[in-house]
């Protein structure tokens, strides 16, 4: 990797940072930027689907079924537009759970830039299984 390189994807991660920072979530704000030749592409955080409440954890605390994740946010704007996401970058704030991982391959993305580790492994096995580039890039 060129130095080059490393200062836009130390850039892009930056920018997902501040992506989530819209994200109603209290749990965790994440946030996610789509790059494709040095475009970005799409955009998304974690938060529930248009036109439900902006509330993402029930009275218990715990995060609601139906939120969506910022990488699969970002993706289905993707999917609604005239873009695609074949030979993309992902950037996200919080690496990828296993069923957002099976987006990700399936959406073309071919290289995924994530500044902190998901508790869960599986998704990240997954990517690396599926030929997908990982890079861990701490933002500290």
């Amino acid at each position: 990797m060129t130095k080059k390189q490393l200062k836009y994807d130390s850039a892009y991660l930056k920018m997902a940072f501040e992506w989530g920072k819209l994200s109603h979530c209290e749990r965790k704000q994440v946030g996610a930027l789509i790059v494709k030749d040095r475009m970005i592409i799409s955009d998304g955080f974690n938060g529930t689907p248009s036109g439900f409440e902006n509330c993402c954890e029930d009275k218990e605390g715990m995060t609601k079924w139906e939120v969506l994740h910022a990488e699969a946010n970002a993706i289905l704007k993707v999917a609604s537009s005239t873009q695609s996401c074949k030979d993309a970058t992902l950037y996200i704030t919080l690496s990828p759970c296993k069923h957002c991982s099976k987006l990700i391959h399936q959406a073309g993305i071919e290289r995924v830039v994530y500044a902190k580790e998901y508790r869960d492994r599986s998704g990240l096995d997954f990517l690396i299984k599926a030929g997908v580039e990982l890079m861990h890039l701490s933002n500290e």
